[in-house]
């Protein structure tokens, strides 16, 4: 009856006047039930955005705000956005960040990793894997161009599958794409002309499409 009530309401400013005796209600069933509790279910009149929902059951989050703005890509689901290097208030790197962190499987596919380009989300790696995430990381030895020491790395990880091609002959991969799967079904992923490195995550003159 109160649901058939509250879509009586229709003229342009429904939503206000419906929130409104919407909390008459319940003011009402608070002062006839004696029940302050009933003050929390009050609906307030500026609604707000559901961001995010967290499981608090062994998470080990303290804060959960700061633990949203760590973890939330400034660019949304809805849109694709290009990434030049020049993008103000944008970068590539901060929004690999916070990919690798809200994620729960990783797929890396590009030419070459350089460990100046590992070190940018080396903390975020190593969080996401100790969590017992899947990262897997296919790459190439072409050009003698990615670094040992990122490999080694990259390798030490928990949870972690690297794959290097070695025929350079026959089979010169240059794709370049980032791929980050989550169980709510949110992916998203990147391609473009970066590979692992510093300059390309970071100010060089690069083009990549989320």
């Amino acid at each position: 009856m109160i649901n058939r009530a509250l879509g009586l309401i229709t003229d342009e400013n429904s939503i206000e006047q419906q929130i409104e005796v919407s909390n008459k209600i319940i003011r009402l069933l608070r002062d006839e039930l004696k029940d302050i509790d009933f003050e929390d279910d009050l609906i307030a009149v500026n609604g707000k955005i559901l961001n995010a929902i967290f499981s608090k059951l062994d998470s080990g989050v303290v804060n959960y705000d700061d633990h949203w703005k760590k973890i939330t890509p400034f660019t949304r689901l809805t849109q694709s956005e290009l990434f030049t290097g020049s993008n103000i208030g944008i970068s590539l790197e901060s929004e690999m960040k916070k990919e690798i962190l809200s994620s729960d499987k990783i797929y890396f596919l590009v030419s070459f990793i350089k460990w100046s380009g590992i070190r940018i989300f080396e903390n975020e790696l190593r969080e996401f894997t100790q969590k017992g995430n899947k990262l897997k990381v296919i790459t190439t030895s072409y050009m003698g161009a990615t670094d040992l020491k990122a490999v080694e790395f990259l390798s030490g990880l928990p949870n972690n599958e690297v794959k290097i091609s070695y025929n350079t002959e026959n089979e010169r991969l240059h794709a370049k794409s980032y791929l980050f799967f989550r169980n709510t079904g949110f992916h998203t992923g990147y391609i473009g002309s970066s590979n692992i490195s510093r300059s390309a995550l970071t100010s060089g003159l690069e083009w990549n499409l989320k």
